[in-house]
């Protein structure tokens, strides 16, 4: 089975190193060509264009930073769908709204293709071990045959229904990101404001009911000034807009991811959106008068 991959970024990079690793004969694309040589010289094919890998490959892997990226390299002359084939599968690991996933799932599906919504969440460490959480929608029957290389990047990979609910579950999971991370930050200032050391606040809230994972991620990252690209502002402020649309659509009131959303608007602004979701903490100590250290 030949695999392509496109989209080389911080998390589609080590997911197509670990499929060479595990022994997959793959076909990347990316429009950087620095990371293709390097892929390249571990083994990997390299294609020209979105068309080329779907022409070469049996499956087909898409990880791609904004749902304009994704519908052009689906949906464009030169795009996957145009040229699928017959029984081949395209599998999108990006972060979309369900309805994206559901239009590429048609559009496949009048070529013969399947299509999974397959969207990954464990960040670039999990993606380098291989240990990533992906959460699947689709056919049952087509998820199965690809496990083995689901199973070749994740240590968690769950089918959680048809068609879009893949991206709806991880919607789900950014909803949290998003306000944990804005609470998180509140109250570390908060605390430390109040006087408290934030090593003790991280190992007191930490075996408390306001313990979180994005409590346990942001004191460590903001006491070491930890603030560069890794989970961005910018990436959060996208997924936080596709969520309120999503809940408006939804007629489902989502009062705190909106309050989230313009806290990420607004570190756009204040020119964090390369830097991760942690350099929030400055605007926050600024208006509070205090450093956390």
């Amino acid at each position: 089975m030949k695999v392509g991959f496109i989209g080389l970024g911080k998390m589609g990079k080590p997911m197509a190193v670990n499929l060479i690793r595990k022994g997959f004969d793959l076909i990347v694309h990316n429009r950087s060509r620095a990371v293709i040589e390097e892929l390249s010289s571990m083994g990997a094919a390299a294609a020209t264009s979105p068309r080329m890998v779907a022409q070469e490959a049996d499956v087909v892997l898409t990880c791609l930073p904004t749902p304009e990226a994704v519908e052009a390299v689906y949906l464009a002359a030169d795009g996957l769908v145009p040229a699928a084939k017959p029984d081949q599968v395209l599998v999108d690991h990006s972060t979309v709204s369900p309805t994206t996933s559901r239009r590429l799932f048609e559009a496949a599906r009048e070529k013969g293709a399947h299509f999974l919504d397959a969207p990954i969440s464990g960040g670039v460490p999990r993606a380098e071990a291989g240990t990533l959480t992906i959460m699947v929608g689709g056919d049952e029957a087509v998820f199965r045959r690809m496990v083995p290389i689901f199973d070749a990047m994740g240590d968690k990979v769950v089918r959680a229904g048809g068609p879009g609910v893949g991206s709806v579950v991880k919607l789900t999971n950014q909803l949290l990101v998003g306000v944990h991370t804005a609470a998180a930050l509140e109250a570390l200032v908060f605390g430390v404001k109040g006087g408290a050391d934030p090593r003790i606040l991280l190992d007191v809230i930490g075996s408390s009911f306001g313990a979180s994972a994005m409590f346990s991620r942001t004191v460590p990252m903001v006491l070491a000034r930890q603030f560069g690209s890794a989970t961005d502002v910018g990436i959060l402020s996208k997924d936080m807009g596709l969520i309120t649309r999503l809940g408006k659509e939804l007629s489902c009131r989502l009062l705190l991811g909106a309050v989230a959303e313009q806290l990420f608007d607004e570190g756009i602004g204040l020119g964090l959106a390369h830097n991760d979701m942690v350099s929030l903490v400055e605007p926050l100590e600024r208006i509070a008068g205090v450093r956390v250290e």
